[in-house]
């Protein structure tokens, strides 16, 4: 029997049972379920809404139920719907009437929204926990790699020299934003809705405030239709969550080029890299590709929660069940993937020598050169100019500018001496950018200690 069948006359028919059950999906809250219904009876018995006697019996048999869901002894039931009315079934079936009187001053609505706050919160905090893990690896990595030319691209062609250790540190910048992203979602997902009821409150002399304090959050809801038809934090989540997925793609995109034979800037370690089943020379980037292709599916988790929101009148209604696979999929989705990335990315090897190479062709010190000509009096469009001519006229003769000799760079310009091949070299390019942001060795250094102080602060 249904808890809430003293209005109908007829069982619920067998199909109609399945398809609005949510315990599938929802057991995985069984722990904030009992966590919360703990807390709801230790200030039912504070305020005298319930016996003392019963408010430790029921207190007791749900740590009992909770110690037996963790060690597999219970079994859900799709008959009692969702995690709710399952544990508040056992109880009673353990307790007797004292079970009865839990859901006292409590509806599943606000309910289910306290256990998805909790039970977000946790997934937050992990989440966040994966993302510094990841961004300490970065620092890590590019700490080794401060020296380490490589080209820089805009459009997807090469345009100035940067280093190795700069480009890693513009993804640190990158889930940075994201760790300051999950610490807003976490404020606002941080409200506590046990008390508002169905939507209108309950006129129990309840004490919300104790309940907070008991369940550890900062602050409690302040209007108790929104409390129970909110899911504002579960959509700021997702989008999140998408957020940091687009990241990671871009990154696995770039390592999913840079290991092509075509680029050689990295190789992959063996144990992160799948073979053909037909070509046996092959050593394909999966890992980078999977976690590409599972951005849409978060993106796809971020649209559907959005959609099913988009048209609801206040205050609950039954549509808001579809927010929890959405949100379920897509915290798992980027757990796992932040789980394989970062290990992947502390194993690939760095090939300094092909970044190098590829850094001392395709003209990536022209602005050097031009600047260089400016610094000396040239008018920066004049010596713009100028460059573009010496550009052309290398590529027509098969040239770099390092392989020109003075007088050919002086039929461009008078100004040219021979210090110009020092100030034009990679190195000098990269070491020259010494402003807050740029990719000199010290730049970046600095960069990468200010990082490490900041993981240390939001690792506490």
């Amino acid at each position: 029997m249904k808890l809430w069948s003293g209005r109908f006359t007829k069982d619920l028919d067998s199909s109609v049972n399945d398809f609005h059950s949510s315990i599938g999906f929802d057991s995985r809250m069984y722990k904030e379920d009992i966590e919360g219904s703990v807390a709801h009876a230790r200030m039912l018995g504070a305020t005298g809404i319930i016996s003392a006697d019963d408010a430790e019996k029921i207190i007791r048999g749900l740590e009992g139920i909770l110690e037996d869901f963790e060690k597999g002894a219970i079994s859900f039931s799709a008959d009692n719907e969702d995690i709710h009315m399952n544990v508040e079934s056992i109880l009673t079936e353990r307790i007797g009437d004292a079970g009865k009187r839990l859901h006292t001053a409590r509806s599943r609505n606000d309910q289910v929204a306290l256990d998805l706050r909790m039970y977000l919160k946790r997934r937050i905090t992990e989440i966040k926990a994966l993302l510094l893990s990841l961004i300490s690896e970065l620092c890590e990595k590019a700490s080794l790699h401060l020296y380490t030319v490589m080209p820089g691209y805009t459009h997807l062609q090469r345009a100035q020299p940067t280093t190795f250790a700069h480009y890693v540190m513009a993804y640190a910048e990158m889930f940075r934003r994201d760790v300051s992203r999950l610490n807003d979602c976490y404020k606002r997902t941080d409200v506590m809705p046990l008390g508002s009821g169905a939507m209108g409150a309950t006129t129990y002399p309840i004490d919300r405030r104790m309940t907070a304090e008991f369940l550890g959050f900062s602050e409690i809801s302040l209007n108790s239709i929104d409390a129970v038809s909110d899911r504002d934090f579960v959509i700021e989540l997702a989008s999140c969550l998408a957020a940091i997925m687009m990241h990671l793609s871009r990154f696995s995109e770039e390592i999913i080029l840079w290991s092509s034979h075509e680029f050689g800037f990295v190789t992959l370690d063996d144990a992160y890299s799948t073979g053909s089943s037909i070509m046996p020379q092959k050593k394909n980037p999966d890992v980078c590709e999977l976690i590409r292709g599972k951005t849409g599916r978060v993106y796809g988790s971020l649209m559907g929660i959005l959609t099913v929101m988009k048209g609801l009148p206040l205050a609950y209604n039954k549509d808001m069940q579809e927010d929890k696979e959405c949100i379920f999929d897509a915290a798992d989705t980027v757990c796992r993937c932040l789980s394989v990335f970062t290990p992947m990315f502390k194993s690939l090897a760095v090939n300094a020598e092909n970044m190098r190479i590829a850094a001392s062709r395709g003209f990536i010190n022209a602005t050097d050169c031009a600047d260089y000509l400016t610094k000396r009096g040239v008018p920066f469009r004049d010596a713009y100019t100028v460059t573009g001519k010496i550009v052309r006229y290398c590529i027509e003769n098969g040239l770099t500018f390092e392989d020109l000799s003075i007088d050919q760079f002086r039929l461009f310009s008078p100004v040219f001496d021979t210090d110009v091949y020092e100030e034009i070299s990679l190195l000098a390019c990269v070491s020259g950018r010494r402003i807050p942001g740029g990719p000199a060795p010290e730049t970046v250094r600095e960069h990468i200690v200010l990082v490490k102080a900041w993981i240390k602060e939001e690792s506490v």
